[in-house]
């Protein structure tokens, strides 16, 4: 069967961005969709310039620098609208004006107050006066699958008949089902033809923005409308990245292909978090903490085996860089042995590995991971000589609200002591930046940190816990102090003497 191209229409900066908390500056936006054009999508909606003068000069800005990519701008189907699009999107290699208007029963009435030939009559006319403008006028039909099947195709027919190059059939408020949408879709493609592309845009109101996508272009549909991450007004709208692999791992059942260069997914992703601050689920598809990382015994070995078992995708293919196994109170005697084995931890019998998978599954109840340090410190011989390499002798702070929090810290090697100074964004940060100069580890990353009080009342002791990572290998700390400062410092020396004690033994990878 000859696959079929859908064209991938990316509205992460006009819906999307209409995600609460998900504001852009214009600069960002322009950032975002370098991206996007580095990533395939075919479309870029930059976004609804006559709502203010901001969104106006980031749809200019992506229209004058992006380049490959159709850009896109948002228009109510009034003559304003329209020519705002246009003024921001004049100089863009490749445009369209995308405008559009409600068709349902309940957004007529209430909302646009309007009979159903008041808005055919209107959206003909936008999009006549759009066409005079540019070459690529898309319409889309709000609330169109709370809209009469009939008054959808003449609409379309109309807006078809004055210029519309793709008709678009939303889903505006994530109502409709997978096997109704399919049937509206396949209507509608029966009425028009090849006359225009066909587009769906689906929210996930229901949880169903990519089942209905999919449906759709099973269905006839050309063009998905998707944003990364999924964000979107509400629930948000159906997530490119998962309709995109959805494509590319079940070519089976969906025989089509997209421009999509998926190994620049979940970089595009981590882009779109690091600028509006949104966090991700662990476990959204594709792209969460947690896809392909595996804890449980069963997948574990399995995937130890053969990474297809429990793997439909390779990380590699999405831009990660590989699957993860977590080691906890799930987790197995296989991928504990190939742990082992990475760390140089030796064991002379079965039987001796059964004691320290014994020991093993002792720490996991504790703790929600089981960090390679832990298992150093439980397993790896001669532990028990340990020494600290280096002491806290005092810590000194300045800190207030008007002042920039220094610290003053000692510590002890030997019969030698070290002092450091530094500055920090805190107190803590500030001990941390002063450690790391005596000790004169690089590119330390803080991954844990916790606080919690020991004992009641006002001297209270603070218990610190944390965790650090150096060239891939995480080491957890633990201090105790009436000085919450003094056990952040304790706690965060006793992580560091272990890198230095496990680098200084070789046990490390």
């Amino acid at each position: 069967m000859e696959k079929r191209r859908i064209y991938i229409f990316d509205t992460t900066l006009r819906d999307g961005e209409q995600s609460p908390g998900a504001s852009m500056s214009s600069e960002d936006k322009l950032i975002f969709a370098k991206q996007l054009a580095n990533l395939g999508v075919d479309i870029i909606e930059a976004g609804f310039p006559v709502s203010s003068p901001i969104q106006f000069e980031g749809v200019k800005m992506i229209a004058e620098e992006v380049q490959g990519p159709t850009i896109a701008a948002l228009a109510r189907a009034v003559e304003k609208d329209i020519k705002s699009a246009y003024d921001a999107l004049k100089n863009a290699q490749k445009k369209r004006i995308h405008t559009f208007i409600a068709t349902s029963p309940i957004h007529m009435e209430y909302k646009l107050r309007k009979k159903p030939d008041e808005v055919l009559k209107m959206a003909v006319e936008a999009v006549k006066y759009a066409k005079s403008l540019v070459d690529d006028v898309e319409f889309s039909a709000e609330d169109a699958t709370r809209s009469e099947i009939n008054f959808l195709k003449e609409i379309f027919l109309a807006v078809i008949e004055a210029g519309a190059t793709t008709i678009n059939i939303p889903d505006t408020v994530g109502y409709t089902t997978p096997f109704e949408f399919y049937n509206i879709v396949k209507e509608i493609k029966e009425t028009i033809g090849d006359k225009a592309k066909i587009s769906v845009h689906c929210h996930n109101d229901l949880g169903l923005a990519v089942a209905n996508s999919l449906s759709a272009l099973l269905a006839g549909a050309d063009q998905v409308e998707v944003s990364i991450n999924g964000i979107g007004e509400r629930a948000g709208n159906a997530s490119l990245e998962e309709i995109v692999m959805t494509i590319n791992v079940r070519n089976d059942i969906y025989p089509f292909y997209t421009n999509i260069n998926t190994k620049e997914i979940y970089k595009t992703s981590k882009l779109l978090i690091s600028i509006t601050g949104l966090p991700l689920a662990y476990n959204k598809p594709i792209v969460g903490r947690n896809v392909f990382a595996h804890e449980s015994g069963i997948h574990q070995d399995g995937v130890l085996k053969y990474k297809q078992t429990y793997e439909i995708m390779k990380p590699e293919d999405v831009g990660r860089s590989s699957s993860e196994i977590i080691l906890g109170r799930h987790s197995g005697r296989h991928a504990l042995k190939v742990k082992f084995q990475e760390l140089g931890i030796t064991y002379s019998s079965e039987e001796e590995f059964e004691e320290m998978y014994k020991k093993f599954l002792e720490i996991a109840d504790k703790k929600k991971s089981v960090f390679e340090e832990d298992l150093l410190a439980v397993f790896a011989k001669n532990v028990d000589e340990t020494k600290a390499v280096y002491t806290l002798s005092s810590v000194q702070i300045i800190a207030g609200d008007k002042t920039i929090p220094t610290a003053t810290v000692v510590l002890k090697k030997g019969n030698k002591e070290y002092i450091e100074s530094a500055t920090g964004n805190g107190p803590v940060d500030a001990t941390f930046k002063a450690i790391d100069r005596i000790v004169g580890i690089k590119h330390i990353k803080l991954e844990d940190f916790s606080i919690h009080a020991v004992t009641s009342g006002r001297d209270a002791i603070g218990e610190v816990n944390l965790s650090i990572q150096t060239d891939g290998t995480s080491f957890s700390g633990h201090g105790t102090d009436t000085d919450i400062i003094v056990a952040s410092a304790k706690a965060y020396l006793n992580a560091i003497n272990k890198i230095l004690y496990y680098s200084s033994k070789d046990t490390t990878k």
